[in-house]
């Protein structure tokens, strides 16, 4: 069986500041706000949720179908997907556009300031779910507005149960459309962070949205593990020791593609969040989304 992943592609702009941001942003001055980091680390990486997803989901062995759109500069993005053995029928070229793009920058505290040129993901939802009999399980990533709606309405209709990770895209949506969200998923998979707005927005408590027909609701907490809800009860599940903590892209995505991993082979989801943490704390200590090199037996947790 096959995982379906709808999200984004994008390059990834990475530059280090060799500082604190809160110490070079004066709160009193935040409606003036005029400020220049001087990043003298900067690299280019794939990124993009999709793709980070599908890096290690093809890693951790299981497979993949991308639904996404590239921009005219996306070629070598796509050949990658393939070379790791991933489907790639749904990805569409738009001509004349980029490839979404992300401009991060990280300080010593792993606190990022992003911009996004969002590029040919604008036209994701031109994009159907492919019509494959072999899927178990979706999840609904960070993507254009209009894709991550129609893409989530195309998973109900076609039975493919998925996770909704509304991700850095949650302020897009109001109160109803997430209500929506959450009413047609399976499973919710957010940060701490995101929580909150998600709660706050749909009128939810954390709990209240467990005992609904949601199968689970994850809420993860950086180096401090993550929380698993369902039914109503917490359990908060410890994180993983990293080996060293050098960038926090793509952290997530290695998170959520380990959910994915577990759940479309029947795993708890207390297994799959344990197995979760091992991957993140597996990819910080790697630059970049795509670059972490995974054991196979690490799915044996």
């Amino acid at each position: 069986m096959a995982t379906l992943i709808c999200g984004s592609l994008a390059f990834d702009s990475i530059a280090t500041f060799p500082g604190r941001f809160a110490d070079q942003i004066l709160p009193e001055k935040l409606h003036i706000l005029n400020v220049s980091f001087l990043v003298p680390g900067l690299r280019r990486e794939f990124g993009g949720c999709a793709g980070n997803i599908a890096y290690n989901l093809a890693a951790l062995g299981a497979d993949a179908v991308v639904v996404a759109a590239v921009g005219s500069d996306g070629a070598e993005y796509v050949e990658r997907l393939r070379g790791w053995g991933v489907a790639t029928e749904a990805v569409r070229t738009i001509a004349d556009a980029f490839t979404a793009q992300a401009f991060i920058m990280t300080d010593l505290d792993n606190n990022q300031i992003t911009a996004f040129h969002p590029g040919a993901m604008q036209s994701a939802h031109e994009i159907d779910i492919p019509a494959r009999g072999d899927l178990a399980l979706a999840i609904v990533a960070p993507d254009g507005r209009e894709a991550m709606l129609r893409h989530a309405a195309q998973l109900v209709a076609a039975g493919v149960p998925f996770i909704f990770d509304p991700g850095q895209g949650l302020p897009m949506f109001d109160g109803a459309e997430l209500r929506r969200f959450v009413e047609q998923a399976s499973w919710v998979a957010v940060n701490d962070y995101e929580a909150e707005m998600l709660a706050e927005r749909t009128g939810m408590t954390l709990e209240a949205m467990s005992r609904s027909h949601l199968r689970g609701v994850v809420v993860t907490l950086g180096a401090d593990g993550c929380e698993v809800w369902q039914k109503g009860d917490r359990l908060r599940i410890p994180g993983v020791a990293a080996a060293s903590v050098l960038d926090p892209t793509g952290c997530g995505d290695a998170f959520r593609a380990a959910l994915l991993y577990g759940l479309e082979r029947g795993w708890s989801l207390e297994r799959c969040a344990r197995l979760g943490n091992h991957l993140g704390a597996l990819k910080i200590a790697s630059r970049g989304g795509q670059n972490h090199v995974l054991d196979r037996t690490i799915a044996a947790v």
